[in-house]
């Protein structure tokens, strides 16, 4: 069987740019999202502090919006954790495909990726 040798520089920048495309990518998603919810959130306390010192809130009405606000803070954090548990896994399956990939063209075989598929095998281009 032929084999080829790994370029350690280039499958280096290669998965850095995998990582990075994804990252950016997701950290933007993630910034648009974290920037609206934590305004309407703000805003909310705003009206909560304003509508005390007027009166137009009972405490028990207070209570209430204080309640919803925390919970708007708990939805927040808890998307936020799913949003980057995404991002990781995004991230975990481009590189171990790129991993495998070169792994497998250097010994022009398709290696079996974890969790289904194949990845490499191909015989590389000079």
């Amino acid at each position: 069987m032929a084999t080829s040798s790994i370029d350690v520089d280039q499958l280096l920048a290669n998965l850095k740019t995998v990582a990075t495309g994804i990252i950016q990518q997701d950290v933007t998603t993630i910034e648009g999202y974290s920037e609206r919810q934590l305004a309407a959130m703000a805003q909310q306390a705003k009206w909560i502090a304003a509508a005390s010192l007027t009166g137009e809130l009972s405490s028990d009405m207070r209570e209430f919006f204080l309640n919803t606000l925390k919970d708007s803070a708990v939805n927040f954090a808890n998307t936020l954790k799913g949003l980057v548990i995404i991002t990781v896994e995004k991230l975990w399956n481009a590189l171990v495909g790129a991993l495998w990939t070169a792994i497998g063209n250097a010994i022009s075989l398709p290696l079996a990726l974890p969790g289904g598929g194949t990845a490499g095998g191909t015989t590389p281009t000079a």
